[in-house]
């Protein structure tokens, strides 16, 4: 079954991006690509989101960022199962149908996935007119093995890109040396710059532009950098400036992604349980290390997909647990539980392990203080963080808000965990 699968989804890959590039050939709009080791998604949303004020804009809110899915979003379908062939040749029809037909749309924003070095130049038939890198931290390092490979496969996209901006803030000086392309970051002299004003709250932060002041919902430098690559590239497509502020100060975090939500004891909960990487975790950390609150609480799920270099990584992650700065750090899984916990204990942080998220849930909402922020942050498979949340929540219906419960997740989650 597995070799007529590949074979079929190879086919399927073949006709689709013959497609793209007859419909490339055929109209005239714009493909802004979104490439790197975290923040893709956000990034994405964030970009059509403000350059969708302005222009007509197609994207897709999920990960549709590999070989197959990715020419589905720029002709709007989502992705069938893959042996149902009535449901994919409606789909080639269709795209006939649009490639000799009409194509409302002046610029289609997707995001390139890779779980392997090679993967992104499948993706060099989409001449993407501008390209953002969003940053090289450690990913997939089972198939990468070292974070010179991730930087190389990451930083490919520029080479079949008209243009391209990459934040020089989250990608290391030695992989982008003699690069004079555009750039973002809050730090250094990038061609495009903010700075942050102030402390985080429940409503945000202040952002400023040259002279313009905006607040955003995004949080923390991570957040801003989000704000930042969505500003630029509306710049680069001209978009008027004045529009794209007024859209920055309405952009929402997304499920899962730094989502700001009401918890029980009038306590803030920072859900980013969509999944967890190294840099992200301690992103996030550092966003709530910014909060001005008589109690800050961690959970920290484990990080899959690491490799050889999960035991290191993990530890790295503990390490950066303040004692001073954290009241709680709440593990689940089990590098987590082994490493990153262990490094955060000798840190000096008060620490309890888990392996089931709704323990881990159960356990903090016995704790939480008045006013307390409560970070949450795992991968997905045997650790759904998101499960934890909802003994935290303060309004059971907020729920449905979480990432990952449709009935398809809950499955799994009930089969693995007890509760679900």
């Amino acid at each position: 079954m597995q070799p007529v699968k590949s074979y079929g989804k190879a086919m399927l890959c073949r006709i689709l991006e013959a497609q793209v590039k007859q419909l490339r050939r055929k109209h005239d709009f714009i493909i802004v690509a979104v490439a790197g080791s975290v923040g893709k998604t956000s990034t994405k949303l964030a970009i059509a989101k403000v350059v969708g004020d302005q222009k007509r804009v197609r994207h897709q809110e999920g990960n549709y960022n590999d070989r197959l899915t990715v020419p589905l979003v720029i002709f709007g379908h989502k992705n069938p199962y893959l042996f149902n062939i009535f449901a994919w040749l409606k789909i080639v029809a269709s795209n006939y149908q649009q490639i000799w037909g009409s194509f409302e749309y002046e610029v289609v924003v997707v995001e390139l996935g890779t779980d392997a070095p090679g993967q992104l130049a499948d993706f060099e038939y989409l001449r993407p007119d501008i390209s953002v890198i969003t940053a090289v931290t450690p990913e997939h390092m089972e198939f990468f093995k070292t974070i010179n490979a991730v930087a190389k496969e990451e930083l490919s996209v520029c080479d079949f890109s008209d243009k391209s901006i990459i934040n020089r803030d989250d990608i290391d000086p030695e992989y982008i040396k003699g690069y004079e392309g555009l750039s973002y970051g809050l730090h250094g002299d990038p061609t495009y710059s903010l700075r942050r004003i102030g402390r985080l709250s429940g409503e945000g932060q202040q952002l400023q532009f040259g002279s313009d002041m905006v607040r955003s919902q995004l949080l923390g430098e991570q957040g801003a950098k989000v704000v930042l690559a969505a500003y630029a590239v509306g710049l680069e497509l001209g978009l008027d400036r004045s529009k794209i502020m007024d859209t920055i100060s309405k952009l929402e975090a997304f499920a899962g992604r730094m989502r700001v939500m009401k918890g029980i004891n009038g306590s803030l909960i920072i859900d980013d349980t969509y999944n967890a990487s190294p840099a992200a975790v301690i992103a996030g950390l550092q966003v709530l290390y910014d909060f001005d609150t008589p109690q800050r609480i961690a959970i920290l799920g484990n990080m899959n997909e690491l490799g050889a270099t999960s035991k290191d990584l993990h530890q790295e992650v503990g390490n950066f647990c303040e004692k001073t700065k954290l009241d709680l750090v709440v593990t689940i899984g089990p590098d987590a539980n082994k490493y990153m916990a262990e490094s955060a204990r000798k840190a000096g942080c008060n620490v309890e392990s888990f392996d089931s998220p709704y323990d881990a849930g159960e356990y903090v909402s016995g704790l939480v203080k008045s006013g307390a922020v409560i970070f949450a942050k795992g991968s997905q498979n045997r650790v759904f963080a998101e499960e934890a949340l909802k003994s935290l929540l303060l309004d059971a219906s907020d729920q449905k808000k979480l990432v990952r419960q449709s009935d398809y997740w809950m499955k799994i989650k009930r089969s693995q965990f007890k509760k679900g």
